[in-house]
């Protein structure tokens, strides 16, 4: 990850930030309606302080989430918005040095933080902190963990990138002694490249998986690989690592390490592997002891990892055996990952978030095995910053396999791309059709909709895989499939 001294505009970048005092009540979120953000704002808002901020293009599930809680959005960028003078300014990562509002809190000599910084500030203090990281799978064992502890009656603090089934928010100061983090290895802010997950210091840690991601911010998989063995360097207490897909070796942290997956050697593993419609049946080893009897209500290898890595932290922090059981068996999963949205005429609707490519292959993969009757035709935006380059053309074209059709939405060339590391939508298309899937690019949501109405059969499945809304092609398409749509879980 570059350094700041490394970027043309380091003079904007490198600037004394003072620190907030103690008597912090009005903060002010730049960027308010993200993901992480919004989450951020609605904490603070729970813990008393008065919040505000603003965004670019505000509206559901965030903006009305926010007003709720009597949070006030600005739907623009506007220097004048900090006018208000504000305790604090907590700057989201999408801002750049020139943003109108980052400048003018510089020119202010505002208090500032990251994302991050912000986080660990108000809220990790004397807690025990659990951090999942990892390329994949961080976001569902985050929520997993979470899950496992509340069903065993515990209150932890919590922040995970996603929501849960059956939960109305992805955050919560909680009341007990652990706060349980998704770690991301994105950098926090324009002053503060650090990744997020350097400034949690966690007592234990997961670390679930480590492959070449957000091309846009590290140059190298070397460069990504250290990010990662730097932050197993902070842990104190245990690193928690999958031996399938990692090499515990390559860490050298002072904690003591404890590997888990389905490879014979990993110290937390599955015996007796029974996969079916309800989930996956499996009997938990536990340092070579089987524990017992585990249903996971969610179907794929992938999440019976998920799982093992959530019931080995459960295990080191207290959690009986029959509480992570029952904790498993409950856990519904998360919004976004696998979700059935409807299915109207016989034709199943369901929505993802995987946008590397080795996610893309694994969610066609568990679709496959969760409906082995159904048709499946594939829908992908590349949308992330990372997902939109070159480096990864061919190996989008391998995901695909499985899916009778792949349909591709062209990636928008932004203002902050470089056009020589540009995905060529076009080679996409040509590298899945060599593996012979049937692939076409569009232009537009609007074409993207009309070719899957003009083939969509009954018994189909499509597969909508996408960061961001996707031009609300999800409810766009239930509405389109019947005059009169009845959404209905299948």
């Amino acid at each position: 990850m570059r350094s700041l001294h490394e970027f043309a505009d380091a003079h904007l970048r490198i600037f004394d930030r003072p620190k907030p005092g103690d008597q912090v009540r009005d903060i002010y979120l730049i960027g308010i309606c993200g993901t992480g953000m919004g989450a951020l704002a609605g904490l603070l808002r729970r813990a008393g302080y008065r919040v505000s901020g603003s965004d670019s293009g505000v509206y559901p599930p965030m903006s009305t989430h926010l007003a709720a809680m009597g949070i006030k959005v600005h739907d623009s960028f506007d220097a004048d918005h900090l006018a208000c003078n504000p305790d604090l300014v907590i700057v989201g990562n999408a801002c750049t040095p020139t943003h109108p509002e980052a400048a003018r809190a510089r020119e202010l000599r505002l208090p500032q933080f990251s994302l991050p910084e912000a986080l660990n500030h108000f809220f990790l203090s004397g807690k025990c902190r659990l951090v999942v990281a990892g390329t994949h799978g961080k976001t569902t064992t985050t929520g997993l963990l979470v899950h496992l502890f509340q069903q065993a009656g515990h209150v932890p603090g919590y922040f995970v990138g996603g929501l849960m089934q059956g939960c109305d928010r992805s955050y919560d100061a909680g009341t007990g002694r652990h706060f349980i983090i998704e770690g991301d290895e994105y950098d926090s802010a324009y002053f503060d490249k650090q990744p997020k997950f350097m400034h949690y210091r966690p007592n234990v840690a997961i670390i679930t998986s480590m492959e070449f991601d957000h091309a846009d911010i590290y140059a190298s998989w070397d460069e990504y690989q250290r990010s990662f063995q730097a932050f197993a360097r902070q842990v104190d207490g245990l690193l928690v690592v999958c031996r399938d897909v990692v090499d515990p070796s390559c860490f050298d942290s002072p904690a003591p390490i404890l590997t888990y997956g389905l490879d014979a050697r990993a110290d937390v593993t599955a015996a007796d592997v029974r996969p079916g419609r309800d989930g996956t049946h499996f009997r938990l080893v536990h340092c070579g002891r089987k524990l017992g009897e585990m249903h996971l209500s969610m179907s794929g290898r992938y999440n019976l990892l998920n799982a093992l890595a959530a019931a080995a932290v459960a295990l080191r922090e207290g959690l009986a055996f029959e509480e992570i059981a029952a904790g498993l068996t409950t856990f519904q999963g998360m919004k976004r990952r696998q979700e059935v949205l409807g299915c109207v005429g016989d034709v199943l609707v369901v929505d993802d978030f995987a946008h590397h490519p080795t996610a893309v292959r694994a969610t066609l993969q568990v679709a496959s095995e969760r409906w082995p009757d159904r048709r499946l035709l594939a829908v992908f935006e590349p949308r992330s910053n990372s997902s939109r380059r070159k480096v990864f053309e061919a190996a989008y074209g391998g995901a695909f396999q499985g899916a009778a059709c792949a349909y591709l939405s062209s990636p928008p060339f932004r203002h902050n791309d470089d056009l020589s590391q540009f995905m060529d939508i076009s080679e996409v298309v040509r590298h899945i059709r060599a593996l012979g899937t049937q692939a076409e690019a569009y232009t537009t949501t609007d074409a993207i909709l009309a070719a899957l109405l003009a083939e969509a059969a009954p018994g189909d499945l499509i597969l909508i895989m996408s960061n961001g809304g996707f031009g609300g092609l999800h409810g766009r398409l239930l509405d389109a499939l019947s005059p009169t749509p009845i959404r209905q879980v299948a």
